[in-house]
């Protein structure tokens, strides 16, 4: 009974190794670019039924054509494509009950004679779903009898056997990455549509958090008037932790800020923090942001001013926040 030698041959050199990963690298990158010389009015037509439909798009594949169909589908969804992965054989038993007339099916396979995917054809036509092949051979069966064909041949897989699908499938999925990011274009999707879709995301983070989702708000804000003693201000730092307290005008309006610095440098100057008041020692025109900024604006402000932390106003410019730091690295905003 023969067995698979798994012990690399004696001859192969690391720069052996080299050579072979950049020869994958070079042919499944040539054929990618044969693959965009050869798009034609078939991909537009694709674009245009899925930006028609009124429904899902539906992607389906047996094998690697399988896993590439899976991220196809992610992407579409992840884009704003309604979209979901339908295993060609779970479809015969059951699953073609997901599927309604108003929906699109993307079939991959490679050969286009996936006995699991043509099967799933004629229901798929009787249901009236529309059906787009992605194919290597453009006479395929599955070619034939899909609405709109596309073709992901290639010349040579890169697999030094010639038998690994490698170059058909990253055909395939880049493919399927043009025909979502059509889409998406055509839609005038945003980057903040994106981030409405991966909300525990970094990019969600910083597109869908605000400020006044992450400030304090109420009894939580440091604050004194303008006619307090300096000890006032001190007392008021330590009781709400923040490292310093606004001074506010008797409309509640931010018009200076105290902070562990400035008390560092009121000690460094021999300042009497009995007798002193703060009006004589904040820094005046404080550094405040609307609170319905986004957070990230909230970062880059403390990043350019230099600073720990801001307070928060209302279109009036009345306080209704604080916001440091500290809470833009716990919700991970940084």
């Amino acid at each position: 009974m023969s067995s698979i030698n798994n012990t690399p041959k004696s001859a192969t050199t690391k720069q052996a190794t080299l050579e072979l990963a950049r020869d994958v690298l070079l042919l499944e990158a040539s054929e990618i670019n044969a693959l965009a010389t050869r798009l034609d009015g078939q991909f537009t037509d694709a674009v245009a039924l899925i930006l028609q439909c009124k429904g899902r798009v539906v992607v389906s594949g047996m094998g690697k054509s399988g896993h590439i169909g899976g991220k196809i589908a992610s992407t579409l969804a992840s884009t704003g494509t309604p979209a979901f992965f339908m295993h060609p054989a779970e479809a015969s038993h059951g699953d073609l009950g997901m599927i309604t007339a108003g929906d699109i099916v993307i079939a991959l396979s490679n050969s286009g004679e996936s006995d699991e995917i043509l099967a799933i054809v004629p229901p798929l036509k009787r249901l009236g779903a529309s059906i787009i092949a992605i194919t290597g051979n453009d006479a395929s069966t599955l070619a034939k009898a899909a609405d709109i064909h596309l073709s992901a041949h290639v010349a040579k897989e890169a697999c030094p056997l010639g038998l690994a699908p490698t170059s058909s499938t990253t055909v395939a999925l880049a493919l399927g990455d043009a025909l979502a990011l059509c889409v998406l274009d055509q839609r005038d999707f945003t980057a903040e549509d994106f981030a409405r879709s991966h909300p525990g995301g970094s990019l969600g983070r910083r597109l869908l958090i605000h400020v006044n989702d992450l400030m304090r708000t109420g009894d939580q804000v440091p604050q004194v008037k303008i006619n307090a003693t300096l000890s006032d201000g001190l007392l008021e730092m330590t009781r709400k932790g923040l490292g310093l307290t606004a001074i506010v005008n008797s409309n509640n309006v931010p018009i200076g800020i105290f902070t562990d610095g400035d008390l560092r440098r009121a000690f460094e100057q021999k300042v009497d923090v009995s007798t002193s008041d703060i009006k004589d020692v904040m820094h005046q025109n404080p550094f405040t942001i609307h609170q319905s900024k986004l957070a990230i604006e909230a970062v880059e402000m403390m990043e350019q001013r230099k600073i720990n932390a801001l307070l928060v106003t209302d279109d009036a410019g009345v306080l209704v926040g604080a916001l440091n730091m500290h809470d833009l690295l716990l919700a991970k905003v940084v």
